[in-house]
């Protein structure tokens, strides 16, 4: 039997190193090193060549399995999100900000899963069971027949719904809180997350039961403890949105049951997450015409076409390196989309502040956005408006080529049935007969040209210049 001995490990990637040094050798990450007890396994003797004779069951590709049965919530932003429901047996990971609504959309979804006579357990090991009681009478939830248990053993908990009549879903609130019996570390560290979640994941597999692991996130947005986490998981969850805003957006980052980036919108209202059946409408709903510095973007989340507004501000900066300021979206393109504008279109984007905003919180990651993020900069440049009713797609290349994206018919359905009459679009090889008009790009330089030429004389730059 080995000996047990200290070991170093990285509580940000899970990397174990022999002794303590400031940075992780695997991610660099400064301070993550923590001092854990290495657990002795004990191997009996030949044990490898008694694994070795027992050998593995091959099999073809081909089988008669199906798709396995799917548990629907009844939300159908959340079931969307997940690919048509939860499945049976699976294993999923919902992260998110705190206090963005993780808890009250759980909570929601055992109590609809419930009410359909499905047996649903609510373990939490953060809240008291008065807290949840608390809030499950906000929600009008109070007579709904989910077990609720509070307990941070996983023993514990595995002892409790272990058996002939296990539960179809089981919610752990949360991960970061459970400990296994036997481990040294403390709860949250990445030994006892990655052995916790084993256990929880190796039961739903035995028993077919549902888990739904709720997990903190770091600064930087990620789910908190080793990213073999999100490996060992079926479904990983993001629940996205501002606070200032009543929007929330869960987000699929990966599915083995169904699509991948597909997203899920809900509106936080007094009484909980109501579900946002058509969310273009919902984005758009605030916004004003003629307003320079604005373009509406045809964009696809997972398989669903959405319309949100890009907002810019250009304005002349006092300060020697200007402002850059990004929400909802990647602060890189952004400065790519600059560049562009300033050595193709010839337009000065150097000593000016440049603010962009996705409106309504939604976080944009297609490359399609950059024609509509480029036409917001130029609006707001020049103090033009883009023209009534357009909508703007397409991908900018840095020679200022504008490049055609995906699923252009979807999109364009969804601009004409929220009535848009135009669409700013790459060149298309054959494009939709009839509905929306299309104005074709090829280059960068036919957006400027189609918003307007840059006036230079503002008032503001000659306030300056004054």
């Amino acid at each position: 039997m080995a000996k047990p001995r200290n070991v170093f490990v990285c509580q940000s990637c899970g990397n174990v190193q022999p002794k303590w040094t400031g940075r992780c050798e695997a991610c660099l990450e400064w301070n993550t090193l923590q001092e854990e007890r290495e657990a002795a396994e004990a191997r009996p003797k030949g044990a490898a060549s008694a694994r070795g004779r027992a050998g593995l069951v091959l099999s073809g590709m081909k089988g008669t399995e199906r798709m396995p049965p799917r548990l629907a919530t009844g939300i159908e932003e959340l079931d969307r999100a997940l690919g048509g429901g939860i499945v049976k047996g699976s294993a999923m990971l919902l992260g998110g900000d705190p206090g963005i609504g993780k808890s009250t959309l759980t909570l929601q979804a055992a109590a609809a899963l419930a009410t359909a006579g499905r047996g649903v357990v609510y373990v939490t090991g953060e809240e008291s069971a008065e807290q949840i009681r608390l809030r499950a009478q906000r929600l009008g939830l109070e007579d709904t027949p989910i077990g609720l248990g509070v307990a941070t053993s996983v023993q514990d908990i595995l002892a409790t719904v272990d058996g002939p009549t296990a539960p179809d879903l089981l919610v752990i609130d949360s991960i970061q809180t459970m400990h296994v019996e036997g481990l040294e570390p403390a709860p949250g560290t990445v030994t006892q997350l990655r052995a916790a979640s084993h256990d929880l994941i190796r039961f739903a597999k035995k028993r077919g039961t549902a888990v739904l692991l709720i997990g903190h996130v770091t600064k930087e947005g990620q789910i908190a403890g080793p990213r073999v986490l999100e490996h060992m998981v079926d479904t990983v969850l993001y629940f996205e949105g501002e606070r200032g805003h009543q929007f929330r957006i869960i987000r699929a980052v990966k599915n083995r049951f169904g699509p991948a980036n597909e997203i899920g919108v809900f509106e936080m209202r007094e009484a909980g997450l109501h579900p946002v059946g058509n969310p273009s409408a919902l984005f758009l709903a605030d916004r004003e015409e003629g307003i320079a510095g604005a373009a509406v973007f045809a964009g696809i989340e997972g398989t669903r076409p959405i319309l949100v507004e890009v907002q810019a501000l250009v304005a002349p900066s006092p300060l020697a390196t200007p402002r850059r300021a990004v929400v909802g979206w990647d602060g890189n393109r952004l400065a790519m989309i600059l560049a562009v504008l300033e050595a193709r279109c010839g337009l000065v984007m150097s000593g000016r502040d440049v603010y962009l905003n996705v409106a309504g919180g939604l976080k944009v990651g297609e490359p399609g956005a950059d024609l509509a993020v480029a036409a917001a900069l130029v609006s707001s440049l020049a103090d033009r408006p883009v023209p009534g009713q357009t909508v703007v797609f397409g991908e900018v290349g840095l020679a200022g080529e504008v490049r055609p994206v995906a699923q252009t018919d979807a999109r364009l359905r969804e601009a004409q049935k929220l009535g848009f009459k135009r669409a700013v679009v790459p060149r298309m090889a054959k494009p939709p007969k009839g509905g929306i008009a299309l104005v074709e790009t090829t280059r960068l330089a036919d957006l400027v040209a189609l918003i307007g030429p840059v006036r230079r004389g503002r008032r503001r730059e000659e306030a300056l210049d004054a």
